[in-house]
Protein backbone atom coordinates (compact mmCIF):
# COMPACT_ATOMS: atom_id res chain seq x y z
CA UNK A 1 0.00 0.00 0.00
CA UNK A 2 1.12 3.48 -0.41
CA UNK A 3 1.91 6.50 1.89
CA UNK A 4 -1.42 7.58 4.12
CA UNK A 5 -3.57 10.52 3.39
CA UNK A 6 -6.33 11.84 5.27
CA UNK A 7 -8.56 13.82 3.02
CA UNK A 8 -11.01 16.77 4.03
CA UNK A 9 -14.05 17.81 1.82
CA UNK A 10 -17.58 17.80 1.61
CA UNK A 11 -19.53 18.80 -1.10
CA UNK A 12 -19.83 18.20 -5.15
CA UNK A 13 -16.60 20.43 -5.87
CA UNK A 14 -14.48 18.29 -3.51
CA UNK A 15 -15.64 14.78 -5.17
CA UNK A 16 -13.19 14.55 -8.13
CA UNK A 17 -10.01 15.17 -6.04
CA UNK A 18 -11.65 12.28 -3.94
CA UNK A 19 -11.88 10.10 -6.62
CA UNK A 20 -8.27 10.67 -8.32
CA UNK A 21 -6.90 9.90 -5.24
CA UNK A 22 -9.01 6.55 -4.32
CA UNK A 23 -7.63 5.70 -7.65
CA UNK A 24 -3.97 6.36 -7.04
CA UNK A 25 -1.41 4.18 -4.77
CA UNK A 26 -1.49 6.61 -1.85
CA UNK A 27 -3.91 4.64 0.55
CA UNK A 28 -6.68 7.34 1.96
CA UNK A 29 -6.87 6.74 5.48
CA UNK A 30 -10.14 8.22 6.28
CA UNK A 31 -12.39 10.84 5.20
CA UNK A 32 -13.83 13.77 7.13
CA UNK A 33 -16.65 15.57 6.02
CA UNK A 34 -19.47 17.96 7.68
CA UNK A 35 -22.04 16.02 9.33
CA UNK A 36 -25.65 15.21 7.78
CA UNK A 37 -28.43 17.75 7.44
CA UNK A 38 -31.83 17.38 8.01
CA UNK A 39 -34.04 18.28 4.77
CA UNK A 40 -35.58 21.72 4.95
CA UNK A 41 -38.90 19.91 4.52
CA UNK A 42 -39.82 16.20 6.51
CA UNK A 43 -36.91 14.44 8.28
CA UNK A 44 -34.90 13.01 5.48
CA UNK A 45 -31.40 13.21 6.73
CA UNK A 46 -29.00 14.07 3.73
CA UNK A 47 -25.16 12.94 3.90
CA UNK A 48 -22.73 15.37 2.04
CA UNK A 49 -21.75 14.66 -1.24
CA UNK A 50 -18.30 13.34 0.16
CA UNK A 51 -19.92 11.62 2.20
CA UNK A 52 -22.32 9.25 0.10
CA UNK A 53 -19.23 9.09 -2.33
CA UNK A 54 -16.93 7.42 0.64
CA UNK A 55 -19.60 5.18 0.94
CA UNK A 56 -19.68 3.87 -2.25
CA UNK A 57 -15.87 3.53 -2.78
CA UNK A 58 -16.52 2.17 0.95
CA UNK A 59 -13.90 4.54 2.60
CA UNK A 60 -13.67 5.19 6.43
CA UNK A 61 -15.89 8.77 7.40
CA UNK A 62 -15.41 10.85 10.17
CA UNK A 63 -18.16 13.54 10.95
CA UNK A 64 -17.40 14.30 14.39
CA UNK A 65 -16.28 18.60 15.28
CA UNK A 66 -12.46 18.62 15.11
CA UNK A 67 -13.21 20.64 18.10
CA UNK A 68 -13.09 17.59 20.66
CA UNK A 69 -10.81 16.09 22.54
CA UNK A 70 -11.36 12.13 21.36
CA UNK A 71 -11.33 13.52 18.02
CA UNK A 72 -7.74 15.03 18.04
CA UNK A 73 -6.23 12.09 19.77
CA UNK A 74 -8.20 10.01 17.43
CA UNK A 75 -6.32 12.29 14.34
CA UNK A 76 -3.40 11.83 15.70
CA UNK A 77 -3.55 8.31 15.42
CA UNK A 78 -3.37 8.20 11.93
CA UNK A 79 -0.22 9.42 11.55
CA UNK A 80 -1.02 10.82 7.84
CA UNK A 81 1.59 11.30 5.71
CA UNK A 82 -0.24 14.19 4.08
CA UNK A 83 -4.04 15.70 4.61
CA UNK A 84 -5.46 16.88 1.50
CA UNK A 85 -8.34 19.62 1.91
CA UNK A 86 -10.98 20.75 -0.32
CA UNK A 87 -13.71 22.86 0.37
CA UNK A 88 -13.93 20.93 3.92
CA UNK A 89 -16.28 24.03 5.06
CA UNK A 90 -14.64 24.01 8.84
CA UNK A 91 -11.44 25.91 10.35
CA UNK A 92 -8.90 23.42 11.21
CA UNK A 93 -7.51 23.84 14.66
CA UNK A 94 -4.02 25.11 14.68
CA UNK A 95 -3.18 22.16 16.67
CA UNK A 96 -4.20 19.78 14.31
CA UNK A 97 -1.50 21.36 11.73
CA UNK A 98 1.88 19.20 12.75
CA UNK A 99 -0.17 15.87 12.90
CA UNK A 100 0.84 15.06 9.35
CA UNK A 101 4.38 14.70 7.96
CA UNK A 102 4.13 16.87 5.18
CA UNK A 103 1.65 19.76 6.13
CA UNK A 104 -2.05 20.47 5.30
CA UNK A 105 -2.34 20.94 2.14
CA UNK A 106 -5.46 22.38 0.51
CA UNK A 107 -6.73 23.37 -2.84
CA UNK A 108 -8.61 27.07 -2.82
CA UNK A 109 -10.91 28.31 -5.94
CA UNK A 110 -9.27 31.27 -6.75
CA UNK A 111 -5.45 33.28 -7.74
CA UNK A 112 -4.50 33.69 -4.05
CA UNK A 113 -4.16 36.01 -2.69
CA UNK A 114 -7.20 37.06 -4.30
CA UNK A 115 -10.73 35.98 -2.87
CA UNK A 116 -9.31 34.34 0.49
CA UNK A 117 -12.29 32.79 2.04
CA UNK A 118 -15.69 31.34 1.72
CA UNK A 119 -17.21 32.43 -1.64
CA UNK A 120 -14.45 32.90 -3.96
CA UNK A 121 -16.13 31.65 -7.00
CA UNK A 122 -19.29 33.60 -6.51
CA UNK A 123 -17.21 36.91 -5.52
CA UNK A 124 -14.81 36.21 -8.78
CA UNK A 125 -17.91 36.28 -10.86
CA UNK A 126 -19.65 39.57 -9.10
CA UNK A 127 -16.72 41.32 -9.54
CA UNK A 128 -16.69 40.62 -13.37
CA UNK A 129 -13.11 39.13 -12.89
CA UNK A 130 -11.47 38.20 -16.68
CA UNK A 131 -10.25 35.31 -15.17
CA UNK A 132 -10.03 33.04 -11.71
CA UNK A 133 -8.17 29.37 -11.20
CA UNK A 134 -6.92 27.36 -8.35
CA UNK A 135 -4.66 26.92 -5.89
CA UNK A 136 -3.03 24.53 -4.62
CA UNK A 137 -1.20 25.35 -1.08
CA UNK A 138 -0.08 24.92 2.24
CA UNK A 139 -2.51 25.36 5.41
CA UNK A 140 -1.08 27.70 8.34
CA UNK A 141 -3.05 29.36 10.78
CA UNK A 142 -4.59 32.42 9.14
CA UNK A 143 -7.35 32.46 6.59
CA UNK A 144 -6.51 31.36 3.37
CA UNK A 145 -3.03 32.71 3.53
CA UNK A 146 -0.56 30.10 3.45
CA UNK A 147 2.08 29.97 0.23
CA UNK A 148 1.06 28.23 -2.71
CA UNK A 149 3.25 25.61 -5.21
CA UNK A 150 1.08 25.69 -7.96
CA UNK A 151 -1.57 27.95 -9.92
CA UNK A 152 -3.69 27.01 -12.65
CA UNK A 153 -5.84 29.75 -14.44
CA UNK A 154 -8.80 29.48 -16.23
CA UNK A 155 -11.18 32.73 -18.27
CA UNK A 156 -14.24 33.79 -17.17
CA UNK A 157 -16.68 35.38 -19.56
CA UNK A 158 -20.64 36.48 -19.66
CA UNK A 159 -21.82 33.14 -19.65
CA UNK A 160 -19.73 32.15 -16.89
CA UNK A 161 -22.07 30.50 -14.08
CA UNK A 162 -20.80 29.54 -10.70
CA UNK A 163 -22.07 26.02 -11.81
CA UNK A 164 -19.94 25.68 -14.79
CA UNK A 165 -16.94 27.25 -13.46
CA UNK A 166 -17.09 24.86 -10.03
CA UNK A 167 -17.27 22.19 -12.17
CA UNK A 168 -14.70 23.61 -14.35
CA UNK A 169 -12.36 24.22 -11.03
CA UNK A 170 -13.19 21.15 -9.45
CA UNK A 171 -11.84 19.10 -12.38
CA UNK A 172 -8.57 21.04 -12.91
CA UNK A 173 -7.99 20.16 -8.94
CA UNK A 174 -8.49 16.62 -9.68
CA UNK A 175 -6.16 16.93 -12.50
CA UNK A 176 -3.46 18.37 -10.38
CA UNK A 177 -3.38 17.24 -7.13
CA UNK A 178 -1.19 13.42 -7.90
CA UNK A 179 1.25 15.14 -9.47
CA UNK A 180 1.32 18.06 -6.51
CA UNK A 181 1.64 14.97 -3.84
CA UNK A 182 4.31 13.28 -5.71
CA UNK A 183 6.20 16.89 -5.89
CA UNK A 184 6.02 16.96 -2.21
CA UNK A 185 6.90 13.10 -1.49
CA UNK A 186 10.30 14.11 -3.49
CA UNK A 187 11.15 17.52 -2.00
CA UNK A 188 10.60 18.78 -5.22
CA UNK A 189 7.67 21.64 -4.55
CA UNK A 190 8.31 25.09 -4.63
CA UNK A 191 5.96 27.14 -2.42
CA UNK A 192 5.48 30.78 -2.46
CA UNK A 193 4.64 33.05 -0.27
CA UNK A 194 1.63 35.37 -0.85
CA UNK A 195 1.91 39.37 -0.92
CA UNK A 196 -0.84 39.96 2.12
CA UNK A 197 -0.63 43.86 0.54
CA UNK A 198 -2.69 42.27 -2.63
CA UNK A 199 -5.40 39.99 -0.82
CA UNK A 200 -9.15 40.12 -0.94
CA UNK A 201 -11.99 38.36 0.69
CA UNK A 202 -14.68 36.51 -0.29
CA UNK A 203 -17.10 36.93 2.37
CA UNK A 204 -20.40 34.26 2.42
CA UNK A 205 -22.84 35.65 -0.07
CA UNK A 206 -25.67 36.84 2.00
CA UNK A 207 -29.42 36.55 1.09
CA UNK A 208 -30.04 40.17 0.66
CA UNK A 209 -27.36 40.31 -2.02
CA UNK A 210 -29.98 38.70 -4.63
CA UNK A 211 -32.59 40.75 -4.78
CA UNK A 212 -31.59 42.26 -8.46
CA UNK A 213 -31.13 46.32 -8.61
CA UNK A 214 -32.19 47.26 -12.25
CA UNK A 215 -30.71 50.88 -11.54
CA UNK A 216 -27.20 49.37 -11.83
CA UNK A 217 -25.74 48.67 -14.78
CA UNK A 218 -26.65 45.48 -17.12
CA UNK A 219 -22.70 44.05 -17.27
CA UNK A 220 -23.55 44.24 -13.25
CA UNK A 221 -27.07 42.27 -13.39
CA UNK A 222 -25.87 39.71 -15.24
CA UNK A 223 -22.88 38.98 -13.08
CA UNK A 224 -25.23 38.42 -10.74
CA UNK A 225 -27.50 36.25 -12.00
CA UNK A 226 -24.54 33.99 -13.53
CA UNK A 227 -23.21 34.36 -9.54
CA UNK A 228 -26.28 33.42 -7.85
CA UNK A 229 -26.57 29.98 -10.35
CA UNK A 230 -27.02 27.43 -9.00
CA UNK A 231 -27.43 28.49 -5.14
CA UNK A 232 -29.85 31.49 -3.76
CA UNK A 233 -30.91 32.54 -7.32
CA UNK A 234 -31.10 36.42 -8.70
CA UNK A 235 -34.64 37.73 -7.95
CA UNK A 236 -36.86 40.00 -8.32
CA UNK A 237 -40.91 40.59 -7.23
CA UNK A 238 -43.87 41.16 -9.59
CA UNK A 239 -47.47 40.95 -7.91
CA UNK A 240 -46.40 39.64 -4.86
CA UNK A 241 -44.66 36.80 -6.02
CA UNK A 242 -40.62 36.43 -6.17
CA UNK A 243 -39.31 35.40 -9.89
CA UNK A 244 -36.06 34.18 -10.12
CA UNK A 245 -33.77 34.81 -13.06
CA UNK A 246 -31.19 31.46 -14.10
CA UNK A 247 -29.55 32.26 -17.22
CA UNK A 248 -29.89 35.96 -19.16
CA UNK A 249 -28.37 38.12 -21.50
CA UNK A 250 -27.25 41.51 -22.30
CA UNK A 251 -29.89 43.57 -24.74
CA UNK A 252 -29.04 47.38 -26.29
CA UNK A 253 -33.01 47.73 -25.36
CA UNK A 254 -32.85 50.99 -23.51
CA UNK A 255 -35.61 52.52 -21.29
CA UNK A 256 -36.16 53.64 -17.34
CA UNK A 257 -34.53 50.95 -15.16
CA UNK A 258 -36.89 47.87 -14.14
CA UNK A 259 -39.17 48.76 -16.90
CA UNK A 260 -40.26 45.87 -19.35
CA UNK A 261 -38.87 46.91 -23.22
CA UNK A 262 -40.62 44.52 -24.88
CA UNK A 263 -43.04 41.41 -25.11
CA UNK A 264 -40.19 38.75 -24.14
CA UNK A 265 -39.19 39.70 -20.83
CA UNK A 266 -35.96 42.40 -21.68
CA UNK A 267 -35.72 44.22 -19.07
CA UNK A 268 -33.74 48.25 -18.87
CA UNK A 269 -30.56 48.58 -16.40
CA UNK A 270 -29.00 51.81 -15.71
CA UNK A 271 -27.39 51.88 -19.43
CA UNK A 272 -29.17 48.97 -21.75
CA UNK A 273 -31.17 45.97 -20.40
CA UNK A 274 -31.78 42.02 -19.67
CA UNK A 275 -33.21 39.72 -21.88
CA UNK A 276 -34.34 37.32 -19.57
CA UNK A 277 -33.60 33.64 -20.79
CA UNK A 278 -34.56 31.18 -17.74
CA UNK A 279 -36.81 32.27 -15.02
CA UNK A 280 -38.60 30.84 -12.44
CA UNK A 281 -41.67 31.92 -10.45
CA UNK A 282 -41.81 31.21 -7.10
CA UNK A 283 -43.36 27.96 -5.87
CA UNK A 284 -42.75 26.75 -10.00
CA UNK A 285 -40.51 24.69 -12.17
CA UNK A 286 -37.60 26.70 -13.87
CA UNK A 287 -38.83 27.42 -17.87
CA UNK A 288 -37.07 28.75 -20.66
CA UNK A 289 -38.48 32.26 -21.49
CA UNK A 290 -40.32 30.77 -24.83
CA UNK A 291 -42.67 28.37 -22.14
CA UNK A 292 -42.76 31.31 -19.71
CA UNK A 293 -44.89 33.34 -22.30
CA UNK A 294 -47.06 30.98 -23.44
CA UNK A 295 -48.53 30.47 -19.74
CA UNK A 296 -47.84 34.18 -18.64
CA UNK A 297 -46.70 37.56 -19.67
CA UNK A 298 -45.51 40.16 -18.10
CA UNK A 299 -46.71 42.97 -20.10
CA UNK A 300 -44.16 45.38 -22.20
CA UNK A 301 -44.30 48.94 -20.07
CA UNK A 302 -44.39 46.97 -16.73
CA UNK A 303 -42.96 48.25 -13.87
CA UNK A 304 -40.96 45.93 -12.22
CA UNK A 305 -38.98 45.77 -8.42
Amino acid sequence: MGKKIVFMGTPDFSVPTLEILARSNYEIECVYTQSPKKSLRGQKINKTPVHLISNKLKLKVRTSSLDSKEEYEYFKSLKPFIVIVVAFGQIIPKKYLNLSEMGFINVHASLLPKWRGAAPIQRSIINQDKETGISIMKIEEGLDTGPYMKQIKVKIDNQTTTKSLSKKLSELAAKNIIESINLIEKGEEKFIKQDNSLATYAKKIKKSEAKIIWHQKASEILSKINALNPSLGAWFDYKGFRYKIWKAEISSHKGQPGTVVNETLTIACEDSSIKVLEIQKEGKNKLTIDNFIIGMKIPKGTKII
